[in-house]
């Protein structure tokens, strides 16, 4: 070989195990994928967490979530702990060209963005999804502004589209030297828009719940076929270490009862569905293949595998040094040679919705072909893939030692899930503006701009550091700074609007930080308060800002911009 392997991972947004052809579904149209199925290494029981940022952070970190600081997609707990060095910066530290594309949902201010983490190539939106409160307002996947390395600039066409043309350019800049390409499509996340030429055959079966969700998945497919010619094209796809997988279960792939067992659609026979702490909301696919290292040809690989075992078994092939301590374990031998790995590993899966602090025993403990569930239920994969019998009460031996496993666990990783990564403030080698927004908020949040329109509650609330003293320009204000250029279109793609709705009138803005409280009058012509305030520096300071409505009722701000001004 000329040179180390380039790395391709492909990583999708809330697609299941079952929404492919290779895992069984004969409803869904992926030929591109199914192809690349059969000349790769298909990892059978491969397990990320139930929901996307929690995911991310793993494989970025090679960190379990509480200690990373991931455990949520919101309430300030989506954050990238800066304590854990990246995969991006560990490839790029070894002289890989760093590249990503699509959904970062790890931090969207310094020094938590992806430019900021490792990849000097950078095309995103930003949140959670595109037309997502932090995202650029207006966005709705077609036609968007999306940021590259940080600045808002237009692109045409549809936003899978964008994310994979964005990464074969980088790829096609980068073919004489190694590079590693993240391409994070927010396809096929709600809402389920794409081109009716994708969805409109999935419309007269009874058994597609969702025709969009399918429509999506094979608009990625074309654009997963499109990627493998551009490598063919190129002379570079034999040592390109190519990569497909997906953040956690389905969201679109049928109804469910109310104990999560499938009632209309496909589920590859897997109880749960994304959030789920059953085996359709973590077992994900896996597809790996690079000719150069005899990753060409059909193969399963049948031995449990994690998110965190990523980071580490791609920096064991590429010989990729990395200064951090990790929990993921490499799989690396076990890809390449076929060495089985060691059993009696057990892995927590845990994460949070809607809650300030995580809640002991939400989880799924993995052992070998064991799932023990939120604590109580037992069950045998191997011989009950629909999780039907709990077996916990035959098999209280196995059931304590994965209990007790988990106590220790849960002592040594529950005080870094406590802490909140802050958001910079008047840091000299950060953002000369930052913008908060109602998504990282401390409590209720507004977590998509349709949400904001609506005026949907939020807590105004931040975790942020204080870098430098000075004085600081605080702006708090009803809508981001961009939606008077995109009023009046189509806001949002969650929900069509047709009239714009506001608030009660709003009488003053207030600030309160540290000891400081401070209010100023409400400009009706900006829509808009300014004030300025002194701020030391300091670590972890709670900010409050909210409106005072004419009505008496007290409201948390949206958007609160803050520029260090001496």
């Amino acid at each position: 070989m000329n040179k180390r392997p380039n790395i391709v991972l492909v990583i999708t947004d809330d697609q299941g195990y079952g929404d492919l052809g290779c895992s069984g579904n004969t409803a869904i149209n992926t030929p591109h994928i199914d192809k690349f199925s059969k000349e790769s290494v298909n990892f059978k029981d491969f397990h990320v967490a139930p929901l996307c940022a929690p995911t991310r952070g793993e494989l970025m970190s090679g960190c379990c979530a509480l200690r990373n600081g991931v455990w949520a997609t919101c309430w300030g707990r989506s954050i990238l702990s800066t304590e854990h060095e990246t995969i991006a910066e560990a490839f790029r530290d070894s002289g890989y060209e760093t590249g990503m594309f699509g959904k970062w949902h790890l931090g969207d201010n310094y020094p938590y963005r992806p430019q900021d983490r490792g990849f000097n190539r950078v095309v995103a939106h930003k949140g959670g999804g595109v037309g997502q409160t932090p995202d650029f307002w207006g966005n709705n996947y077609f036609d968007d502004t999306y940021f590259k390395n940080g600045e808002p600039t237009h692109y045409d066409g549809y936003c899978t589209d964008v994310w994979f043309d964005c990464a074969e350019k980088f790829i096609a800049d980068n073919k004489d030297r190694p590079f590693f390409a993240y391409i994070a499509t927010n396809a096929p996340h709600t809402p389920y828009l794409v081109d009716e030429k994708y969805a409109k055959k999935y419309r007269n079966n009874n058994q597609i719940v969702n025709p969009g969700f399918y429509g999506i998945i094979e608009n990625i497919d074309e654009n997963f076929g499109k990627l493998r010619e551009k490598l063919e094209e190129l002379k570079i796809a034999d040592n390109t270490i190519l990569i497909f997988m997906t953040d956690n279960g389905s969201s679109g792939c049928g109804t469910f009862d109310e104990d999560e067992h499938l009632v209309r659609g496909y589920n590859a026979k897997m109880r749960g569905q994304k959030a789920s702490f059953y085996e359709g909301g973590h077992r994900v696919p896996f597809i790996v293949r690079w000719k150069d290292g005899n990753l060409d040809s059909y193969q399963n690989i049948t031995d449990a595998c994690y998110g965190v075992d990523i980071f580490p078994t791609l920096a064991d092939i590429c010989g990729v040094q990395y200064d951090c301590s990790i929990d993921g374990k490499s799989f690396a031998q076990t890809l390449l040679s076929h060495e089985p790995r060691e059993k009696g590993r057990i892995q927590v899966i845990q994460y949070e919705q809607h809650t300030d602090l995580p809640y002991k025993y939400n989880v799924t403990l993995s052992k070998d072909n064991f799932r023990l569930v939120k604590g109580k239920e037992l069950y045998d994969i191997e011989a009950d893939p629909s999780q039907l019998n709990d077996i916990a009460q035959k098999n209280p031996e196995l059931v304590a030692e994965m209990l007790d496993y988990y106590d220790k666990w849960w002592n040594e990783n529950i005080e870094s899930a406590k802490k909140y990564n802050p958001i910079f403030i008047g840091d000299k080698n950060g953002e000369k503006v930052t913008r908060l927004d109602a998504m990282d908020v401390l409590g209720d949040v507004a977590w998509n701009q349709a949400q904001v329109y609506k005026a949907v509650r939020s807590a105004g609330k931040w975790c942020v550091s204080v870098k430098e003293s000075g004085t600081y320009k605080f702006t708090l204000k009803r809508w981001p700074i961009e939606e008077k250029e995109v009023r009046g279109c189509f806001l949002a793609p969650y929900t069509p609007l047709q009239k714009q709705l506001t608030l009660a009138p709003i009488k003053d803005a207030v600030v309160k930080i540290d000891t400081v409280t401070l209010s100023a009058l409400w400009n009706k012509e900006t829509e808009s308060a300014e004030m300025e305030i002194k701020l030391k520096e300091g670590e972890n300071e709670i900010l409050e800002a909210g409106f005072n409505l004419e009505d008496g009722e007290y409201f948390g701000a949206y958007y609160v911009y803050i520029e260090k001004i001496s």
